[in-house]
């Protein structure tokens, strides 16, 4: 077995694991940091958005010679404002210049052929409407409104309402930190972007549903027990699909940051940051949203019934009694049936321990030959 599968099976044993709930201040903290700089990137920076919702003149030139810094500087001369130039795979030039009326269009065309040195006749020149990317824009909004409303109610229905409350909580800090790296990176915001962003939902769900759907499982019957409290199983739950989680985000990533390192950056292929940014971050926000905020809300909010406070009283109780012997409280306190959630063996690490080898039972110990 690899390295990284044993600790993936000592992980869902519960031999080892780390303390993902009992340590959630420190990690709200650092969501709420990375949320507020990206609302101040918002309002401070605000987003790039590109020609598909400001409207503008796009202009695309058959193969030339013509370097894309030399026709930026020309198109911006010509048009007076600041233009964007992407080399294209024919040879050609692809030029968006932002914010121009069809009257200005025809000008700025004429005089791009003229010191490009290309005739008037081989350049595509189209006129972007604002309206195109305000439709875009509006329908992007309702889907996104209808997608959040389906996932509450089936998850409510699914597992309960305080899991659906902290999945609508991680999906909103998810897209708030891609948008707001949009806006520091100052990336243009093109209908790519918006299809990225309504992508990275689904897998930050995914990891969600996988804890929750463990967190389930381990937590049914857990008032009948006497063992660990509500955030210990919950934490459990969380180190027993971490490796899965990593795996699964690793596996996504790879291919995305090839289209936005290499794709992107080494070769200049411009257009496929607009999808590959926005996939990249929200992936890796997604993954760290269902283990570092998801659950432990869940934690949060169940640890508040009277059920799950008695349900802490006792078993704190039965630990500080297991202490009082000099016992160990895990080995000790066990439920009045014999056993804890999921029938978990006596030997079962607490949630958030790092153990040794397990103790093993005295063999012949006063036992006569």
């Amino acid at each position: 077995m690899s390295r990284l599968g044993s600790i993936g099976a000592r992980l869902y044993r519960g031999e080892v694991g780390y303390d993902f709930v009992g340590k959630r201040k420190l990690w709200y903290g650092v969501s709420i940091l990375i949320t507020i700089t990206a609302i101040l990137g918002l309002v401070v920076q605000g987003l790039n958005m590109g020609i598909e919702f400001k409207g503008g003149l796009v202009v695309t030139t058959p193969k030339t010679s013509v370097s894309a810094e030399q026709a930026r500087e020309v198109a911006e001369d010509v048009s007076g404002h600041l233009p964007i130039v992407q080399e294209l795979g024919t040879g050609g030039l692809r030029i968006q210049i932002s914010d121009v009326g069809t009257g200005e269009a025809d000008r700025i065309t004429g005089e791009l052929a003229q010191e490009l040195k290309v005739p008037a006749g081989d350049l595509n020149a189209d006129i972007v409407g604002p309206s195109w990317g305000e439709q875009i824009a509006n329908k992007a909004w309702t889907g996104l409104g209808i997608f959040m409303v389906l996932v509450v109610v089936y998850l409510a229905i699914a597992f309960e309402w305080r899991m659906a409350l902290a999945a609508l909580v991680a999906l909103i800090h998810d897209i708030t930190i891609t948008v707001g790296i949009y806006a520091l990176v100052g990336f243009e915001v093109t209908p790519g972007t918006v299809i990225g962003l309504l992508t990275i939902l689904g897998y930050s769900l995914y990891d969600t549903v996988v804890v929750f759907d463990s967190l389930k499982e381990s937590s049914r019957g857990i008032t009948k027990q006497t063992r660990w409290t509500y955030s210990e199983v919950a934490n459990r739950s969380i180190n027993g699909t971490l490796v899965r989680s990593i795996n699964t985000t690793v596996v996504a990533l790879l291919p995305v940051a090839g289209l936005l390192f290499i794709g992107g950056g080494v070769l200049g292929a411009g257009m496929l940051n607009d999808i590959s940014l926005s996939l990249f971050v929200g992936l890796a926000a997604g993954a760290y949203s269902s283990i570092f905020i998801a659950t432990p809300l869940v934690a949060d909010l169940k640890e508040r019934e009277p059920q799950m406070k008695a349900l802490r009283k006792r078993v704190l109780a039965k630990r500080a009694q297991a202490a009082a012997k000099g016992e160990s409280g895990e080995e000790t306190a066990v439920d009045e049936e014999g056993h804890g959630p999921e029938d978990e063996p006596e030997d079962a690490a607490p949630a958030g321990a790092v153990v040794g080898p397990r103790r093993q039972p005295a063999r012949g110990r006063g036992k006569r030959r």
